[in-house]
């Protein structure tokens, strides 16, 4: 357990700054700034290596794979050592994974790069979240939501930066070099604080599974997570692609696509812990689920600049919430221990979401990439019907 007299060897300028709370959302921001940064940059990459919507789509896979196989590896890790100390080595290797994409010089190794940075990255995710549910459950009152507005923030300026660089005429090299080290030198510090994680993992030799999957209503519980962040990923991987494509402007501009969803939802995301204590949690999850297939269904309908921009931002509104809602009801659940049951929704939510960009792109190669978006305003809907299973006892229902 976390010991609060531990803080006073610290030197005084830091023991007002250096706190569990400010720690992991340090993490959470760093981690958000990294995707954003790729994400904003998906068409320079796409264009340096002459790639078709088909081969990015395939591409994608390679990071899916990465984030899959990290999953489980990286629960292990936290039982044995820790929640805090992975979760700041993991940074380190997000950072190199992320300058890694731009040095890619051929198709091929830039499907291994992908592989290693959705690894880094579905991995940093388990342990920051099993890091965060630690410093929730010792403060006493929800704040999951506050830590993933932190994420969201830091994807927002992550994609911001994308939009400068642009404009600067810098390449992606540069760009990741430059905003890696410069993320890095201000989120890690915060991660330095004393931390004893309050539950240990299991020694080497267990005979326990690597990975267990979720039952009853948790496995619901996780494909909402699937529904949410397959959203989130193909805001990703395919908002700037299809501002592009849709509303015909340029690869800067549509770099805002992402930052006006990243926007809106931090700004749903600072107000989740607040709206889920008055609506409770099947409540608000339904009308999130309502505002993202509204939002989507506009984006694709009306498909003007100013009505995608707004439709982006109502589908950061709606998914804002569904990944926190999914944690909180994970770390609560009495059919599996913390620990085992966030990397079990981690693996089923967002593994299948990180999935999700693929079949976008299958679907935008076949067809249309505004018929392919039409995917999530479906999965939308299902978050309206999965959300009773949000509720404590849903799994005895």
């Amino acid at each position: 357990m976390h010991n609060p007299n531990t803080m006073i060897s610290q030197p005084v300028v830091w023991r007002g700054l250096r706190t569990p709370r400010r720690a992991v959302s340090a993490m959470f921001m760093l981690n958000g700034a990294f995707y954003g940064m790729w994400a904003s940059r998906v068409p320079a990459i796409a264009e340096m290596h002459q790639l078709s919507e088909a081969v990015l789509g395939i591409l994608l896979l390679c990071m899916c794979a990465g984030a899959i196989t990290s999953f489980p590896l990286a629960g292990r890790l936290v039982d044995r050592m820790g929640s805090a100390p992975v979760t700041k080595g993991l940074t380190i290797a997000y950072g190199v994974t992320l300058a890694g994409l731009a040095f890619a010089p051929g198709v091929l190794l830039l499907g291994l790069a992908l592989f290693a940075f959705g690894a880094a990255h579905g991995a940093m995710d388990v342990s920051m979240n099993a890091w965060a549910g630690e410093v929730e459950k010792a403060r006493g009152k929800p704040i999951m939501s506050s830590f993933h507005a932190m994420w969201s923030l830091g994807s927002g300026l992550g994609a911001a930066t994308g939009f400068l660089a642009v404009h600067l005429g810098a390449s992606p090299m540069v760009h990741f070099l430059i905003g890696g080290i410069i993320v890095l030198a201000i989120a890690l510090p915060f991660g330095f604080i004393p931390w004893q994680s309050p539950r240990t993992g299991k020694q080497p030799g267990s005979s326990h599974p690597i990975f267990v999957f979720p039952k009853g209503a948790l496995a619901f519980v996780g494909l909402m997570g699937l529904c949410a962040g397959l959203g989130e990923g193909a805001m990703g991987d395919w908002g700037a692609i299809f501002l592009v494509q849709i509303a015909l402007t340029n690869e800067g501009t549509a770099a805002l696509g992402y930052t006006c969803f990243s926007v809106a939802m931090v700004i749903m995301r600072l107000a989740g812990d607040v709206i889920i204590a008055r609506l409770g949690a099947v409540r608000t999850a339904r009308l999130c689920g309502l505002v993202a297939a509204a939002g989507s269904l506009l984006a694709v309908t009306v498909a003007t600049m100013p009505a995608i921009l707004v439709g982006f931002a109502m589908m950061g509104i709606g998914y804002a919430l569904v990944v926190p809602l999914a944690f909180s009801r994970a770390s609560n659940d009495d059919t599996m221990s913390p620990g085992p049951a966030i990397a079990a929704v981690a693996t089923f939510g967002y593994g299948g979401g990180l999935f999700g960009p693929v079949v976008i792109g299958f679907l935008a190669d076949a067809f249309s990439i505004r018929w392919a978006f039409l995917l999530l305003s479906a999965l939308a809907l299902l978050i309206i019907v999965l959300a009773r299973n949000l509720a404590p006892c849903a799994h005895k229902a």
